[in-house]
């Protein structure tokens, strides 16, 4: 339905002077927490004034500035409005207009919203007229173009939008002020005000631009009808989140993650966190490096252990075992000493064989652990006491913590409890023998006893007992404490106390 009437003509009440279809009244509303921000001569934009609250307007006009921001015809900069409508009233209602109306001198100038003979949204009081609209009905009078068009006959989408309720829309326009002639407008409905855009990159769908004198003092918000029974335009409108600023960017909402010290942090938080990433994985595959030399140095000292016990041992065994033979087929003639050299053979081969069996059992991979080591110091207690006179008792738990030993720590304990054993069943003459192992505060100890003869510890541990001294060494070697304990009538005791790995964590 096309509309058509003429402007309204301008009434004095109250000292001002208002549209006659307007029936103003005493203006009751101010904008609260007003904030004018006049930066004439700053390179950078500014917000001069802003009011979010909503304002139903109906017949009654509301003027939202009071005077306080002005433009004339000396102006020669650029002002951006922003405001939010609702209508409330129907398309199909009376002819009605609903205005951001600027105001000078009591005369209207430019208004943007929908003007009263306009199809949709649009602009009054233009230089010029829209070409949708005609100049003989609603001169000054310009519709905006929209990215929701309505459809026309025929399947033409004309450019325009109807107002509707529950479909609210934000308007922006841009007044480019010209000294001395028509100022240069342009309108953006429902433009995007998010991160990245700016009123040069708008679609064009939305971007409608025409001349006009947009010089005020005052700013009102006015909406009214005529022609209709009642000539109020039906139900007004709503206006809300209304700003004037100097730059198109003051209305473009930036979130904090968007903004430049954000990503600066984020950026900065980044570098940091893949500084310390490549510090830690450096950090690591030296940790490795470090390992692995390690485990390669450990390798090498238990070759050169096995290869040492192999020597000593089993070199040793066998070399007797060689002269013993040799000696054999020299007295082979005389059946006494022939026998004494079969003993000496057959006890040569028991320690090359025990001897043998201590190397299988040091580089064997089950025999790791704590309670291997409580075993097979029982079993060797064992071998030892067979023939003999004496007793061996012993305590060894059988729920020892399951600890893994390094060979190295496990063969010097083993050769330290074994030279221990040695001087208490062949050189002290005991009755009983007790071995006794258990673990406290992190740490291994066994206890060797006897009831045999005594010694001096510290004539012992002095040299004069080369195998007391070794074991010394060797308790220091794995950072362990040696005690001995000796006295007439009362035996010997041999305390290990051996820090074991890993104990606390277990």
């Amino acid at each position: 339905m096309r509309r058509s009437c003429a402007a309204p003509a301008l009434v004095a009440v109250d000292g001002r002077r208002y549209p006659s279809v307007m029936f103003p009244g005493p203006v009751v509303f101010r904008c609260a927490g007003m904030a004018l921000l006049l930066l004439a001569t700053s390179l950078r934009g500014a917000v001069l004034w802003s009011d979010p609250a909503s304002r139903v307007i109906h017949t009654i006009p509301m003027d939202i500035m009071d005077g306080q921001l002005k433009r004339d015809d000396k102006a020669s900069d650029a002002l951006y409005f922003k405001f939010r409508v609702d209508p409330l009233s129907d398309p199909a209602d009376e002819p009605y207009y609903a205005l951001f109306q600027l105001v000078e001198s009591n005369q209207m100038r430019l208004g943007v919203g929908n003007a009263l003979e306009a199809w949709g949204y649009s602009a009054a009081y233009a230089a010029e007229t829209g070409p949708m609209n005609k100049p003989s009905s609603d001169p000054g009078e310009f519709n905006l173009r929209s990215a929701h068009p309505e459809a026309g006959p025929m399947g033409e989408n004309r450019p325009y939008e109807l107002p509707s309720h529950n479909h609210p829309r934000t308007i922006v326009f841009k007044v480019q002020y010209i000294p001395g002639a028509d100022d240069l407008v342009t309108v953006w409905l429902d433009p995007h005000l998010t991160h990245g855009w700016t009123e040069e990159n708008q679609p064009a769908n939305i971007t409608t631009k025409f001349k006009a004198n947009a010089c005020f003092d005052k700013i009102l918000l006015t909406q009214g009808g005529t022609g209709g029974p009642k000539g109020d335009g039906g139900n007004g409108w709503i206006f809300s989140d209304m700003a004037i600023a100097t730059s198109f960017n003051d209305f473009v909402v930036v979130r904090f993650w968007q903004t430049w010290w954000f990503m600066s942090l984020v950026a900065s938080a980044m570098l940091v966190w893949v500084g310390a990433a490549v510090r830690i994985v450096e950090k690591r595959k030296f940790q490795r490096q470090l390992q692995r030399a390690e485990q390669e140095r450990a390798l090498e000292r238990e070759r050169a252990r096995i290869a040492q016990d192999l020597h000593d041992d089993l070199g040793s065994s066998l070399t007797r075992l060689s002269l013993l033979s040799g000696l054999v087929k020299a007295d082979k003639n005389n059946p006494e000493q022939v026998e004494a050299h079969a003993n000496k053979m057959s006890q040569a081969a028991d320690q090359t064989v025990r001897a043998l069996e201590e190397i299988v059992w040091a580089v064997r991979p089950g025999s790791d652990t704590l309670q291997s080591l409580a075993d097979y110091i029982a079993h060797f207690a064992n071998e030892l006491s067979e023939g003999t006179s004496t007793r061996c008792r012993f305590n060894l738990p059988h729920d020892l913590p399951p600890l893994p030993l390094p060979p190295d720590l496990r063969h010097n304990i083993f050769l330290i409890v074994k030279e221990a054993l040695t001087n208490a069943f062949k050189h002290a003459g005991a009755r009983e023998v007790q071995v006794e192992a258990g673990v406290a505060s992190d740490a291994l100890e066994i206890r060797v006893r006897d009831d045999g003869s005594s010694f001096d510890p510290a004539s012992a541990l002095a040299g004069r007992r080369n195998g007391l001294g070794n074991m010394r060494r060797r308790a220091d070697a794995i950072g362990g404490r040696l005690e001995l304990q000796s006295a007439p009538g009362a035996g010997t005791t041999v305390k290990l106390l051996v820090p074991l790995p890993g104990a606390g964590a277990a």
